[in-house]
């Protein structure tokens, strides 16, 4: 998409989300997004934020998550495909559409492996992560951007100065590779 035809770089989109910032007395308004896990305690959220590309300004629409979020989905899908590899039927949530048949034993005994296999990767320190910034130039709205953050909650304090560093062309990046281990319940 070019930037002409690309909504997020017009000054009038632009200059509603300045408005729309400052009734909000914020650098950044959040969007609700039913997408987002349902037990989000910050550990993810969905902004837009007026910023500049290639010396012009732009609407970014991003995606924040904290770190720890951004290794357990890395962990999850990871065991996900090696329990895949076991049950070759299972089909994956997001790819069931609506000629899937209902199969909740395999279901289940494919979740379970799934479990075991987090557990022994988690042990094993398979995976690890880092901070990082993706920017995604051929976005439908502005411009896209994708970021995990060691941080334990994604706070408006935290989001602003991210913004702000962002801004700056200032992000210090915590390159540093880190592994978690999940809370026993």
């Amino acid at each position: 998409m070019t930037q002409i035809s690309n909504p997020g770089f017009s000054p009038e989109e632009i200059n509603r989300l300045k408005e729309l910032c400052a009734s909000e007395k914020r650098n950044f308004i959040l969007i609700e997004d039913e997408d987002l896990p349902v037990s989000n305690d910050r550990e993810m959220v969905h902004i837009q934020f007026v910023g500049h590309f290639e010396q012009k300004e732009v609407v970014y629409d991003a995606i924040l998550c904290t770190l720890q979020l951004h290794y357990s989905s890395l962990l999850y899908e990871a065991a996900e495909r090696e329990a895949i590899q076991h049950f070759p039927l299972y089909v994956p949530i997001e790819n069931r559409d609506e000629t899937y048949q209902a199969n909740d034993s395999l279901d289940e005994e494919v979740e379970m492996m799934v479990l075991e296999i987090i557990e022994e990767m988690e042990e094993n320190d398979e995976i690890k992560v880092s901070e990082y910034v993706e920017v995604d130039k051929d976005f439908d709205f502005g411009i896209g951007l994708e970021a995990a953050l060691y941080v334990p909650a994604l706070t408006d304090e935290v989001i602003e100065e991210f913004i702000h560093d962002f801004n700056a062309d200032n992000i210090q990046l915590d390159t540093s590779l880190y592994s978690f281990k999940s809370e026993e319940e």
